[in-house]
């Protein structure tokens, strides 16, 4: 069960690599980074955890900044995937 998530996410998360890097528009570029906190924070629920997944967007005023707030969201979310991985495999 836990190779499973950890395959679901690894698989996530390059898709979500793959259509950044290709990403023509900053509103695809702001999609993409908000659909991998939504992927990671679902992964994060099936794993049990208490999960926060906005981000507050005020003063984010260029696709650019809030690609950016996405993106610290994410390895917020990040962090905590690693810590419950890590305490899951002792």
């Amino acid at each position: 069960m836990k190779n499973l998530h950890k395959t679901i996410l690894t698989l996530v998360t390059a898709s979500v690599m793959t259509t950044a890097a290709f990403a023509e528009t900053g509103t695809e570029r702001v999609q993409s980074a908000k659909g991998s906190v939504e992927a990671l924070g679902t992964t994060l629920e099936n794993m049990g955890a208490n999960v926060d997944t906005s981000v507050d967007l005020n003063g984010a005023y260029t696709f650019d900044q809030k690609a950016a707030v996405y993106n610290a969201k994410h390895a917020e979310l990040q962090d905590q995937f690693d810590s419950l991985h890590a305490q899951s495999a002792e």
